[in-house]
């Protein structure tokens, strides 16, 4: 028999509607389901088996992050479901950048009122990125909050842990000028700046201009296009890995070019970007010109349509086209490596 507190209800947290919402996303969680899973949601822990055979010194690669205020933009749409894949993508496209296989995933979901059919949405945008990645979502937690925040209100953050055999971390040392990089298309805002974006549309003071058909997003609404999920890129990596000697990938977050380009990169050398080679996305040239954003800004805050970059040598470079474009990447250069200390380098 499950437990019941009247008491407990009326301060604001039911636990039945938390049993609830397990039973509702379990069918979503059954999806990600891999071979290191060990036991079924609803235990203290979620167990992995590791898969380390054929690997002479596994190493695990975890990352953590949320989705930002773009929360906020799935609670005025009251769309749910996809917010999720945006709390995957952001940790499994960290932890590839370091040459790491996503293993498994955990979430944390703070809200007003659980609604058990508003939680099992979001899990299951949660379980379609573990999908995607090829994660097991082997546990999570949701806290209901009431006071601290408003019945309708959540937060979404996770985490994922991945594993790399030691030799095969990706080393930027071996990275020389010359070298050149790539861009993977991103799907759109991802998953930041969205505080910027919403002073820039006003939403907070006139959410109904989110929903009118916008000609500049080819008859999309701006809300539709700024919840498009975060694109999430572990399997063609993943696959370029095998074939291609990969020697720095950044992913394209907060801080934009400026400040992710150059962490995949040594002292010394500098990231010489061709600005009319990327492919700028119409969202962003909404932004910059709703806004009167500076186009220095737009670059130190999103991804311009690149949501990552990756740097492989120049003979290498139309083989790891073909293996990206083989993987549903429409990859393109962008770019190559230079001797500077700069960082980024727009030309």
């Amino acid at each position: 028999m499950k437990s019941f507190s009247e008491s407990y209800k009326a301060a604001g947290v039911d636990i039945t509607a938390g049993y609830k919402a397990v039973e509702l996303m379990k069918a979503h969680i059954a999806r990600t389901k891999n071979e290191g899973c060990l036991d079924d949601v609803g235990g203290f822990g979620g167990c992995f088996g590791l898969p380390i055979a054929g690997m002479e010194e596994p190493v695990l690669v975890s990352g953590t992050d949320g989705c930002g205020t773009k929360v906020k933009m799935a609670i005025l749409m009251d769309k749910h479901d996809t917010i999720g894949i945006d709390a995957v993508a952001m940790c499994v496209n960290d932890i590839i950048c370091v040459g790491a296989k996503p293993l498994f995933f955990l979430d944390y979901i703070a809200c007003g009122k659980n609604i058990p059919e508003k939680i099992a949405a979001i899990v299951s945008g949660v379980a379609e990125g573990c999908v995607q990645s090829g994660a097991a979502l082997i546990g999570g937690e949701t806290a209901e909050h009431p006071g601290m925040m408003p019945v309708e209100e959540y937060d979404l953050a996770g985490f994922a842990v991945g594993i790399v055999d030691k030799k095969k971390i990706l080393d930027n040392t071996k990275m020389k000028a010359g070298d050149v990089v790539i861009a993977l298309p991103s799907s759109g805002v991802h998953s930041n700046g969205f505080s910027l974006v919403r002073r820039v549309f006003d939403i907070d003071n006139n959410p109904d201009n989110l929903y009118v058909p916008c000609e500049k997003l080819g008859g999309a609404s701006i809300a539709e296009t700024l919840l498009t999920p975060t694109r999430i890129y572990v399997k063609p990596v993943l696959a370029l890995l095998e074939k291609v000697n990969v020697k720095g990938i950044s992913h394209i977050t907060g801080g934009g070019f400026y400040e992710n380009i150059p962490r995949s990169i040594p002292d010394g050398l500098s990231a010489k970007i061709e600005k009319a080679a990327v492919k700028v996305l119409p969202i962003f040239d909404l932004i910059a010109e709703v806004g009167n954003v500076p186009e220095r800004d737009m670059y130190n805050t999103y991804n311009m349509g690149v949501g990552m970059s990756i740097v492989v040598p120049a003979d290498e470079v139309d083989t790891a086209l073909e293996v990206l474009k083989a993987n549903g990447e429409d990859a393109y250069v962008i770019g190559e490596i230079v001797e500077s200390d700069e960082g980024v380098i727009f030309c």
